[in-house]
């Protein structure tokens, strides 16, 4: 989790750079979202656990660790559901099946199941839960998180970033301007893509705006 925290910071920084050399307003439009992204992602980090506590950890995990990616989900009025299949689980002691919860976030860790670790994290949930309402179920090759709404409302989606990646989306393609749909297309790669996504975009609008500035291009991508 500190690993990922401190690429996170790393991410941000990197974007208040580019914020400062940034005039185009469309530009500055995409960086703010993407700063307001990370901002959020970083405010709903679990928090950093005590140096003794992650050295016994570490002494207690052994083997190696499989992130886990494939999941169900579901919900009633006053949970949402993530299932998680892995072959077993139900034959490791309890305490080998640990959730942390807070209320934007969950933090999945099976210790020594086959030899293997397994671990998933969701930080940024769409809405909050209860951390003291919240448990995981053993059951037959799968584990159940179970995360208690604070609010008895239904959910679009599990997490805040899917939600904004949905309205970009849809935002990209519900317009009758088509270059205004090409450039939320082309805010939308940006502030999914990695670094090098970025660089390819920011050359496109450097050379388009050297296009315009000679008359070869009336129209400002």
């Amino acid at each position: 989790m500190a690993v990922a925290r401190e690429e996170l910071l790393k991410d941000l920084e990197e974007v208040k750079e580019l914020l400062a050399k940034t005039t185009r307003k469309r530009l500055r439009d995409v960086l703010m979202t993407e700063k307001h992204k990370l901002e959020l992602e970083i405010k709903n980090q679990p928090p950093p656990k005590p140096k003794d506590a992650v050295e016994e950890e570490k002494v207690s995990l052994g083997g190696y660790t499989v992130k886990i990616n494939n999941y169900g989900w579901d919900q009633s009025d006053k949970f949402i559901k993530i299932y998680i299949s892995l072959n077993g689980v139900q034959k490791l002691p309890a305490e080998n099946v640990q959730v942390n919860f807070t209320e934007r976030s969950f933090d999945l860790l099976v210790k020594n199941l086959n030899g293997k670790n397994y671990t998933m994290t969701f930080n940024n949930l769409l809405k909050p839960i209860s951390v003291e309402g919240s448990s995981r179920k053993i059951k037959t090759d799968m584990v159940l998180v179970m995360c208690r709404k604070k609010r008895e409302e239904k959910w679009e989606c599990l997490t805040q970033v899917e939600k904004e990646s949905k309205e970009k989306e849809k935002a990209a393609y519900d317009t009758s301007d088509p270059s205004e749909g090409l450039m939320n297309l082309l805010k939308k790669m940006y502030a999914e893509g990695d670094d090098e996504m970025k660089r390819t975009i920011n050359k496109a609008w450097v050379e388009s705006r050297e296009k315009q500035s000679k008359g070869d291009m009336p129209m400002d991508i």
